[in-house]
Parts: structure tokens; C-alpha cells; sequence
């Protein structure tokens, strides 16, 4: 069956925000941890899962106070420091005039991803937004993608999930859905190729060429 539908992850997939949540951890931890020095490489696995999964794993007496922490401190860097990748926008614009549905599947909560959707002037596209506001189980549940699905009225067999981590990956294929993942994932390439996605994307222009196959 033909694509007619494309989910999109936000983070590290439409936009850069890999500085600035980046950024947002080392900033909470030196709070909440000065004597601890946290490296770079230590806070790169944090990048994908919820705030909640990610803080509780350091300190789960004081993980809604560092959720706390964290998003005022990204809040108030995130114009400075949010980008959107190279040829995004324009994808994203022919897909919409060509008459395909897309959305956005993320695990960030609403008020940040409008944040991020109106910087890179993206939000004038997307048919549907799925927050982890929305949901009970986050992807890598299948949850959040077959709630984007029937706000779209699509089916899995014609959507693709694109994304930059394996919780992507995973969540597109627990729905039923095809999946791509995207080379200049913080990850790695190599590491996403682990999970099969069904393609990899060196631009975000590929995507074109997927619907003309």
C-alpha cells in the first residue's frame, strides 16, 4: 500500500535541540549535583527517554524537582539555541501541498513543542500533534502512534514513523507502520540500523523519494 501518512519525531529529528537539552541536563545536575562532575558522554543516553525515566534513574526522591529545573532553564534558552536541520522545512512544505497527512509523534510536552514548532515556522503544516500530554505510555509503547493515526483517520499500512532514536523505531513498529530512521541521529547511524528501520535517511528530502517509489 502507497504512503499517504508521515509521523515525525520533533527532537533531533525536525529540529535541532540536541545543545540545548544538552545543555538543560548539565545545568540541572551541576544544581542538583555540584560535587559530580557529569561528562557529555554520560548525559547523551538521556536524550530519547521522558524526563520522568531519565531523572528518576538518578535520584527518584528528587526527579520532579529536577523535571522542574530543567524545563525552566530550557525554556528560557531554547530560541537561543534551537535550529531547525537542513531541509526540513522545505520537505516538510512539499509534503503538505502534495496532500499527504503528517504529524508529529514526540515525548515532550505540549508548551515545549509548540516552542520549537513556531521558532522553525513549521507549526503552519502539521495536521496533528502527539504529546506525551496525550498519552499514557510514551513511545516506545505504540500508544502515541496509533493516536496520531486515528486523529488523521489513517491506517498503519499506509504511515511511516520517522525518527532519530530506537524509541521511534520501535514505536512504528509496534503499530504496524513503516519506519525511517535518520542519519544524523546524536546516536549514530550504525546504532539505528540495529532496530531495522525499514529506511535510512541522509536528508530529509529522501522522504520524496520513498513516496515516488
Amino acid at each position: 500500500m502507497a504512503i499517504k501518512t508521515f509521523l515525525f519525531d520533533l527532537d533531533g529529528t525536525l529540529i535541532d535541540t540536541n545543545e540545548l537539552i544538552l545543555q538543560s541536563f548539565l545545568h540541572t545536575f551541576e544544581t542538583y549535583f555540584p560535587d559530580r562532575q557529569f561528562t557529555r558522554e554520560e548525559i547523551l543516553p538521556f536524550n530519547g527517554p521522558t524526563l520522568h525515566e531519565s531523572f528518576s534513574s538518578v535520584d527518584p526522591d528528587r526527579a520532579e524537582e529536577m523535571i522542574a529545573e530543567y524545563r525552566k532553564f530550557n525554556h528560557e534558552k531554547h530560541d537561543e539555541l534551537v535550529t531547525e536541520f537542513p531541509g526540513v522545512f522545505d520537505t516538510i512544505k512539499t509534503l503538505k501541498e502534495q496532500g499527504y497527512k503528517i504529524g508529529v509523534v514526540t515525548t515532550k510536552i505540549k508548551n515545549t513543542v509548540k516552542m520549537g514548532l513556531k521558532l522553525t515556522k513549521l507549526d503552519q503544516f502539521f495536521d496533528v500533534v502527539v504529546t506525551l500530554d496525550d498519552v499514557k505510555n510514551p513511545k516506545p509503547d505504540p500508544e502515541p502512534v496509533l493516536l496520531a493515526l486515528k486523529l488523521l483517520d489513517s491506517t498503519p499500512e499506509e504511515a511511516i514513523m520517522v525518527g532519530d532514536n530506537y524509541q521511534d523505531i520501535v514505536a512504528g513498529q509496534k503499530a504496524g507502520t513503516k519506519t525511517a530512521g535518520v542519519a544524523w541521529s546524536h546516536k549514530g547511524k550504525d546504532f539505528l540500523l540495529e532496530y531495522k528501520p525499514d529506511f535510512m535517511l541522509e536528508k530529509m528530502s529522501d522522504l520524496l523519494d520513498i513516496v515516488i517509489q
